[in-house]
């Protein structure tokens, strides 16, 4: 979404352990993390599972209280909770300094302070704005962009959903698939496609710092880095933990 001259690049995530596998995939496509809690129930065995990954990554979560319109809705003692859980899971000063909004999803209500009034979710895409990182625009260097998921289109088959780390990526341009066991396969750009809102929107040319579906791999595999030569350094590839259940 565009908001006050930015773009907002938002994934959702499965809030289960049971999807481990695709938190830990979008996980490491994002720069930040707002972590929805129940301001009634509290932190969730799954709110932990996605809250350790996050830390784990260095990522700087900021916390939604959300609901807090429920009857038994207890912001102040949920919020102490979150602290806590951040605590055990080893969080750093810098993440413990988090920043907290609360809301009300279904109405589109968000505000920073409990006894603010509010009527729009603008209080928690400016504190996206004030906390997460500017993302690196290095549109000079080198193509360098990595899968974290994988779709399908039946006109055009295998779709790649990758963060382009710095460099561009145009229609037509051709690239190298590669991984740390040794695969090196090239491939053209058949089509591009960014985001608004849930919209594939089909755009010539995509650059640093965005998320971007690619048609026109048909091996391409979650964790490839996507590159122009031999020669340039792999991505981390995306470790996996097994399943919990």
């Amino acid at each position: 979404l565009e908001y006050k001259g930015s773009k907002i690049n938002i994934v959702d995530t499965p809030g289960h352990a049971d999807f481990g596998s695709e938190v830990e995939r979008v996980l490491r496509s994002i720069d930040s993390v707002v972590l929805v809690v129940d301001a009634q129930e509290g932190p969730m065995p799954q709110t932990r599972f996605v809250l350790k990954k996050s830390l784990e990554l260095g990522l700087k979560p900021m916390v939604v209280l959300n609901k807090i319109d429920k009857p038994a809705a207890r912001p102040a003692e949920v919020e102490e909770m979150v602290y806590e859980l951040f605590l055990d899971l080893g969080a750093t000063d810098d993440q413990l300094d988090l920043p907290v909004v609360y809301a009300i999803a279904r109405e589109g209500m968000a505000k920073k302070k409990l006894d603010d009034t509010s009527d729009n979710l603008e209080p928690l895409l400016d504190t996206i704005l004030e906390h997460v990182p500017v993302a690196k625009r290095d549109t000079e260097a080198l193509l360098l962009a990595q899968p974290f998921n994988l779709g399908y289109d039946d006109f055009v088959g295998r779709l790649a959903v990758a963060r382009v780390y710095q460099g561009t990526l145009s229609v037509n341009d051709t690239l190298l698939m590669r991984n740390v066991a040794g695969k090196n396969e090239p491939g053209r750009i058949v089509k591009l496609f960014t985001f608004r809102g849930q919209e594939r929107i089909e755009t010539q040319t995509v650059e640093a710092g965005d998320i971007v579906m690619i048609a026109g791999l048909p091996t391409v595999e979650i964790g490839d880095t996507l590159c122009v030569n031999a020669e340039q350094e792999l991505l981390p590839a995306i470790a996996i933990d097994e399943p919990t259940i």
